[in-house]
């Protein structure tokens, strides 16, 4: 596949992930290396939505360690059920965070992000992996995120 994504710049939210989605599917289906993968999926989310923060966290024994994200630097690990993603991973639920400094136990990687939306991945039932996304803009995710972002890991947790 082409390493160009068409990202439609009038559209809505709904409509550019439902543009992005099955270019992104073509994309992982042709690469086996799921580090190449997971940094291109964070280059085209930050890309199409221009959040501030983009990237993943993969399970190792009891924390989560940093993988390839897009943005300023970030905590390079999360113990498990510590600050929204620990969250999603203890409880293998997206988490939708609206204020960030209204999450109990938030760690606060950057003072810049004030909302923030985590989606864990599954593999035989347990999450190996979570995608985690920061807006510098309170309130700035929603059930269009939720929806469309758990559709992405659904892609991912297939191709690996």
């Amino acid at each position: 596949m082409s390493e160009t994504i068409y990202i439609p710049t009038t559209a809505t939210k709904a409509e550019k992930y439902q543009a992005i989605l099955p270019q992104i599917e073509a994309l992982i289906s042709s690469e086996t290396d799921l580090y190449a993968n997971l940094a291109n999926v964070a280059a085209v989310l930050k890309e199409a939505f221009g959040f501030f923060w983009v990237g993943f966290y993969l399970v190792k024994g009891e924390q989560l360690v940093l993988g390839p994200f897009q943005g300023p630097v970030a905590c390079a690990r999360i113990a498990f059920g510590k600050g929204v993603c620990g969250t999603a991973w203890k409880d293998g639920k997206t988490q939708l965070v609206p204020d960030v400094d209204a999450f109990p136990g938030h760690i606060a990687c950057s003072s810049a992000s004030k909302s923030e939306i985590v989606v864990p991945g599954f593999k035989e039932d347990k999450v190996w992996i979570v995608l985690d996304v920061d807006s510098d803009k309170l309130d700035d995710f929603d059930q269009d995120d939720v929806t469309y972002l758990e559709k992405l890991m659904q892609l991912l947790d297939e191709s690996v």
